[in-house]
């Protein structure tokens, strides 16, 4: 077969003539366009390769060092519930998780740009389907391909790169373990329950009933939340708005959960979480200021607007004999958002 029967198989168009003038391929055929190959230093200089092998080695060590270093960090570093400790915990793992993947990816482009074939070949468009010889040929070319890489002949980076491929993952078991058990029903549960006396956020001190004036909103906690292990989520999940109204605006089941028209209600946003924080003392109502949920404190804060799907929980407050606001239970229904109570 000639070369120009040979070309029309190729691309599926025989009876075609692509002879040009005076014989032989078009110039399709002859010059597909690409320029002299250059030979790489590790081509043709087997110190060269010895040098580049060992640097891909040391690159793929590094990143098994910095996979250790994320075990390390996990396990050395341990949360005391203090803001320093979370960032050294934050910049150990970050810094030997850099490591790992970015010595991973350069020792890998290096040993592309190195040692790996980069001979340039053209295969012409055929056929999908090619003749039983050809699809030997294609998976002696593979096999040729797997030899040509030479992790047979270079052991070093074999290794190196199992290891480093090995000890990747690792640290995932370890983000997953520190994650802990499920939640359970602790994200919507709180620390409030009868009797727990509502004290000022974030200066603190009790309060009395004949103190709270009308329009006014007073950001409380529980007393004593200070004394709790988990504080900071205590915090989250137990802060509550103190307002008052007259009472001839709110619902009977507000005025009986509240004293003289003062009422408490959950201060997480029923949406996302958000700290509702927003009051608008002459519509009375309480707007989120992360996504415009806006609820109504004449309506048991239903939801007037906005992507909230239900009202927030009201705290039930009772007065002592001295005249300082007490819960007299804890919140009958979940706080926070609605995901929170699929723990």
């Amino acid at each position: 077969m000639s070369d120009i029967e040979r070309a029309e198989e190729a691309h599926g168009q025989a009876g075609t003539t692509l002879a040009k003038p005076g014989g032989g391929l078009p110039d399709r055929f002859e010059n597909p366009g690409l320029p002299p190959h250059q030979h790489r230093m590790g081509d043709t200089d087997p110190k060269a390769a010895k040098r580049a092998e060992r640097q891909v080695a040391i690159l793929l060590l590094l990143s098994m060092i910095g996979s250790i270093g994320i075990i390390v960090s996990i396990i050395a570093i341990k949360y005391d519930g203090s803001f320093d400790r979370i960032g050294l915990s934050t910049r150990a793992i970050g810094l030997s998780m850099f490591l790992s993947l970015f010595a991973l990816g350069v020792g890998a482009v290096h040993w592309a740009k190195t040692l790996m074939p980069d001979d340039e070949r053209i295969d012409y468009r055929h056929r999908q389907r090619g003749t039983d010889a050809e699809r030997a040929e294609a998976v002696a070319i593979l096999k040729e391909g797997a030899g040509e890489a030479a992790l047979g002949r270079r052991p070093l980076i074999r290794n190196t790169l199992v290891g480093a491929l090995a000890l990747f993952p690792i640290p995932a078991v370890f983000f997953f373990r520190d994650t802990g058990p499920l939640p359970g029903d602790d994200l919507s549960t709180t620390m409030w329950k009868a009797g727990d006396y509502l004290v000022k956020d974030p200066e603190g001190g009790r309060i009395r009933a004949a103190d709270v004036s009308l329009g006014s909103v007073v950001h409380v906690l529980p007393e004593g939340i200070e004394d709790v292990e988990d504080v900071l989520n205590q915090k989250a999940k137990a802060a509550v708005l103190l307002m008052r109204l007259e009472e001839g605006l709110l619902t009977e089941k507000s005025a009986d959960w509240g004293v003289d028209g003062t009422v408490a209600y959950s201060k997480i946003c029923t949406h996302m979480g958000c700290p509702v924080a927003l009051y608008e003392q002459q519509t009375h109502h309480l707007l989120c200021p992360c996504h415009q949920s806006t609820f109504d404190l004449t309506q048991d804060c239903k939801v007037i607007f906005g992507p909230a799907k239900r009202r927030l929980p009201q705290l039930p407050i009772e007065v002592d004999d001295e005249g300082y606001l007490r819960a007299s239970s804890g919140f009958h229904e979940a706080v926070g958002p609605s995901f929170w109570e699929r723990g």
